[in-house]
């Protein structure tokens, strides 16, 4: 009837049998949990292979968190929620490519250990407690131009569990740049240089969420408890399979990404003066 039962009252609602299967079929995460619920309650899964992978998707293999004394910033119903809005070739395994945490508060950090890396996901928390991020579909690249694709998205998981996908109205999907004079450093996804639906400034610490009323490239509400916030943690998960160059030894550095930037410079008759200034960055482990 439009109401909102809270605590004991739930208990004692009775609700329209079409309601409840509206939104048992309506929403693809419950269906899928039920399913696997009466197939591994009845030992009905052998009868069905084709659907197996339903179970394994549900939750992915998360590696790269044992034994490091760390407690990522999702909870298992979030990862489940924000796994079931990715890809469907991304949803069997997460790695952590980056945590504040074990990796330390450097932009230059983040950034030598994203990118190259394939689709990932960003998650934030701001000292207010709010919790959101993104989805970039592609590896990330230090370059002054957007990047990435219209399978980007958004979310929120604190105060509020919700996923924004593109409108359409713009391709400013991902952005990542360090060490330009003439182009904002930082990384953002969505709205516009300046005015992004979620931003992390090179300095790093700094972030912000700019939406009046919504971003235009995914229709998002501010994201963060406040417009200009201060981060407390941030991580990066790469989703899928790495690619085969993110496994080299040798990782290069965001200095040596950008191969036109370094031969201008070159030419120019400087020197690189960054070169024995770049932070060393820890090979992750392989742990689930």
């Amino acid at each position: 009837d439009g109401t909102k039962p809270v605590g004991p009252q739930l208990m004692e609602t009775n609700f329209d049998q079409s309601v409840i299967e509206d939104w048992v079929y309506r929403v693809p995460q419950i269906s899928v949990f039920l399913s696997v619920v009466i197939r591994q309650g009845l030992h009905v899964l052998h009868s069905l292979p084709d659907q197996s992978k339903d179970i394994l998707n549900l939750i992915p293999r998360c590696k790269g968190i044992k034994g490091r004394g760390l407690v990522s910033l999702l909870d298992i119903p979030s990862i489940i929620y924000i796994n079931s809005h990715l890809p469907a070739e991304l949803q069997h395994k997460w790695q952590l490519l980056f945590s504040s945490r074990l990796h330390g508060e450097s932009f230059s950090q983040l950034c030598g250990h994203i990118v190259n890396k394939g689709p990932c996901i960003v998650i934030l928390k701001d000292l207010d407690g709010y919790i959101f991020g993104g989805f970039a579909s592609h590896s990330w690249e230090v370059k002054p131009q957007f990047q990435g694709d219209n399978r980007c998205f958004l979310f929120s998981v604190f105060p509020s569990l919700a996923v924004y996908t593109y409108t359409g109205y713009n391709d400013h999907y991902m952005y990542l740049n360090h060490g330009q004079q003439t182009m904002p450093n930082g990384l953002g996804m969505g709205g516009q240089h300046g005015y992004f639906g979620l931003w992390v400034d090179s300095d790093y610490g700094k972030g912000h969420s700019k939406a009046k009323p919504r971003c235009t490239t995914y229709n998002s509400p501010q994201l963060a408890a406040k417009e200009d916030f201060t981060l407390d943690a941030m991580e990066v998960w790469a989703v899928g399979d790495l690619p085969e160059s993110a496994g080299a030894k040798g990782k290069k550095s965001i200095l040596d990404v950008d191969p036109e930037a370094q031969a201008l410079l070159e030419m120019a008759g400087k020197s690189r003066q960054s070169e024995g200034l770049r932070e060393p960055i820890e090979e992750d482990e392989d742990d689930d």
